[in-house]
């Protein structure tokens, strides 16, 4: 399947994120105001994504945007991978899905993975923790996240390895609108459009408290590494990407190493200078590093606890600097090869 599938010498994997632009079935229609893909720009979409992901060879793959799993069952398979390799539940094409009776994601897309490892345990985190949830101006208490993240677990060589895969909502306003989506605020007004990016910034901040919340439980107290990657949508070193990994706090108070989470890019043992010329997305005309690849402690090389490392971090972007016509996604991918050890 890929060039570590039969490697037993070395415990070695490649696990890598991207966020696949509304990928979804030809003819099928996911936003109203966007047009299906027909039969040759589903082909192309597929194409294009395969070749890009082809290069990572990645063992363990977290995708955001998913809207079909037919479509990334295809995708796998163009891969090397098996179908029954995708877990993507809240975008199954499967008719018997008690989330989506087969019609895939509805009003937004998905995450999901694709794993060559066994699986060990799949849960969705659908409900913000109780003690995350906060009052978004004007809309109340927000108690779902509107992308759940997806909790994988595996059988990486007989290593059990939790991970999260996570969208987190996006920095563009949220304007209040009626139940049939007509706007119910003036989006020109400068004082209400900073009040709708204070609630998107609300709404991502409730949810990067939730995922922190339940990785402590998943953290605290156990040897059991945990990996978490996606879409942050914000900057490494962003309050709300910061609240989900609570690295800093490792300077004041060692024991924090048990529950915090650190960035692959910066405790890489090679290839260490990458971290300052990546980026994976352009946000008006900046380039910045959103998608993001975070490990617990049992990853870190110089930890008692260590159990394997994180030798280096790619960033695959090339293709954002390609016309916006040719892009068939719009964020760059972020792999890493970890070495377990023996």
């Amino acid at each position: 399947m890929n060039r570590h599938a039969n490697n037993d010498e070395q415990k070695q994997f490649y696990i890598a994120t991207a966020n696949l632009l509304n990928f979804a079935n030809p003819d099928r229609i996911y936003y109203d105001n966007a047009p299906a893909y027909d039969r040759k720009a589903y082909q192309h979409k597929l194409q294009g994504i395969t070749e890009l992901l082809s290069k990572a060879h990645a063992d363990i793959i977290a995708v955001q945007e998913v809207w079909d799993s037919d479509a990334l069952e295809a995708l796998a398979v163009s891969l090397g991978f098996k179908a029954e390799h995708v877990i993507a539940p809240l975008a199954s094409n499967d008719r018997t899905s008690q989330y989506t009776q087969g019609h895939g994601a509805q009003k937004t897309p998905a995450v999901g993975f694709i794993s060559r490892f066994a699986q060990l345990e799949t849960t969705l985190l659908e409900n913000i923790v109780p003690e995350a949830v906060i009052d978004i101006p004007d809309v109340g208490p927000y108690h779902q996240f509107n992308r759940p993240p997806l909790l994988l677990r595996v059988d990486a060589y007989g290593q059990p390895i939790t991970i999260v895969t996570a969208h987190l909502k996006s920095k563009r306003a949220y304007f209040l609108r009626d139940e049939s989506g007509n706007l119910l605020e003036d989006m020109d007004d400068p004082n209400i459009r900073v009040r709708a990016k204070l609630r998107s910034l609300c709404m991502r901040a409730a949810e990067a408290a939730s995922i922190r919340m339940s990785i402590i439980k998943r953290l605290q107290h156990t040897r059991e590494p945990l990996i978490l990657l996606g879409d942050m949508n914000d900057v490494t070193g962003s309050v709300t990407t910061q609240l989900m990994a609570e690295t800093g706090e490792v300077n004041y108070d060692k024991s924090m190493r048990d529950v915090a989470l650190f960035d692959a890019a910066r405790i890489q043992t090679r290839y260490g200078w990458m971290k300052d010329v990546a980026y994976t997305h352009i946000y008006q005309s900046i380039p910045e590093v959103i998608d993001q690849l975070f490990v617990s402690e049992e990853f870190l090389p110089d930890s008692k606890f260590s159990l394997g490392h994180v030798e280096r971090v790619d960033y695959f972007n090339d293709h954002l600097k390609w016309d916006y016509s040719d892009r068939v996604i719009d964020h760059g991918i972020v792999r890493a090869k970890i070495k377990l050890y023996d």
